[in-house]
């Protein structure tokens, strides 16, 4: 890997729909970022571990409608015997067409829904670039 490329930062996208894991990815890497992507929440869980993304984004009806709320519990948890205890600081930006699709209304949290920025889908790409620098200064 050369230089450039391990200074880049990495955003992990933990997203059910290819379609839309596409539709982040791609403005995202054309903003210099390294982009990861999960299928789902379980794979989503593993590749924290495994890759230590700066940042999530994260859809939350996937393998459940609250799959992604969980995600972010288990993420963000206070519990100090977490096995995601060392993740917690990594920011996490959630996009989900929860509110077009359901009468369900939230937004960010700190017990019940820990992330730092709730987006509608569809979202404007430089809208999302524009979040993703935000949580993630050079």
């Amino acid at each position: 890997m050369e230089e450039r490329e391990m200074s880049k930062k990495h955003i992990l996208i933990i997203d059910d729909d290819a379609d839309q894991r596409l539709t982040v990815r791609l403005p995202l890497e054309a903003a210099g970022f390294q982009v990861s992507e999960a299928k789902s929440s379980e794979e989503g869980l593993e590749l924290v571990k495994k890759l230590r993304p700066d940042l999530i984004v994260l859809d939350v009806m996937m393998d459940t409608a609250t799959a992604g709320f969980q995600v972010a519990l288990a993420l963000h948890s206070p519990d100090p015997n977490s096995e995601y205890k060392e993740f917690r600081d990594i920011p996490i930006l959630m996009l989900t067409a929860i509110h077009t699709t359901t009468p369900l209304r939230f937004a960010p949290d700190s017990d019940y829904l820990p992330v730092e920025v709730f987006l509608e889908k569809p979202v404007d790409p430089e809208v999302l670039v524009a979040k993703v620098k935000e949580l993630l200064p050079s």
